[in-house]
């Protein structure tokens, strides 16, 4: 580990941890922007740069101030206040909740902002592969993880306030553990009922005929699996 060498205060490290910031704050945001998600390169290199001059002001004032100085004091702001950039990357589309990876994403840029401000380069750049490398392993864990799993989160629109009968009959008639049932009634004339509903199938039910049942009911306009 090297972290020794760049935590002394000089400008050939200041300029070595600004550099290692900016480079780790574009590949974060090339990798969201890559996938069309929130918190593209320059929002995520913006914050990052931002967050190293955090720790690099903090180490300055201790190097004219000394022991009078706390140099977490300005820091924990940073890990607490970045989180307003967050939560405007959060979206509700339809029925679905978006953004929760992207807000997250700004918060660890942020926290590994800090990291090569105060010099602790080789755990930025560690955290950082380590972070990315997940990004792109997990979701594929993710699909043959839940290939298997019993459970069903589906959104359904309907025509009229029959058809929840119709799709409650089906789940109890299978029958299947329902953990939610919720009914949005619509606001307007024209508009359709909307049922979000999390259950749990039997084994050996196979869940694309048994969307397929649900999705040919009476009444039933769509049917979408979250």
């Amino acid at each position: 580990m090297f972290s020794d060498y760049f935590t002394e205060w000089n400008a050939q490290n200041i300029f070595i941890r600004i550099t290692v910031s900016f480079i780790i704050g574009i590949a974060i945001g090339l990798d969201r922007g890559a996938k069309r998600r929130g918190g593209g390169a320059r929002t995520t290199l913006t914050v990052c740069l931002g967050a190293t001059m955090v720790m690099l002001l903090e180490q300055y004032l201790e190097q004219i101030y000394g022991s009078q100085v706390n140099i977490t004091r300005i820091a924990a702001q940073v890990v607490s206040g970045v989180g307003f950039l967050g939560a405007g990357s959060i979206l509700l589309s339809g029925h679905q909740i978006k953004g929760l990876t992207s807000a997250a994403s700004i918060w660890t840029c942020a926290c590994i902002g800090l990291a090569a401000g105060i010099g602790f380069l080789d755990g930025a750049v560690i955290l950082t592969l380590f972070w990315l490398t997940g990004l792109h392993i997990v979701p594929f864990i993710e699909a043959r993880f839940y290939k298997h799993s019993r459970y069903l989160t589906l959104y359904i629109e309907l025509e009229d306030g029959k058809a929840i009968t119709n799709v409650s009959r089906k789940l109890k008639e299978t029958p299947c553990q329902i953990d939610t049932f919720d009914v949005d009634k619509p606001k307007a004339k024209g508009q359709q009922y909307q049922v979000m509903t999390t259950f749990k199938i039997p084994n050996h039910t196979d869940k694309e005929a048994f969307v397929r049942a649900i999705q040919n009911l009476k009444g039933v306009s769509s049917v979408t699996e979250v």
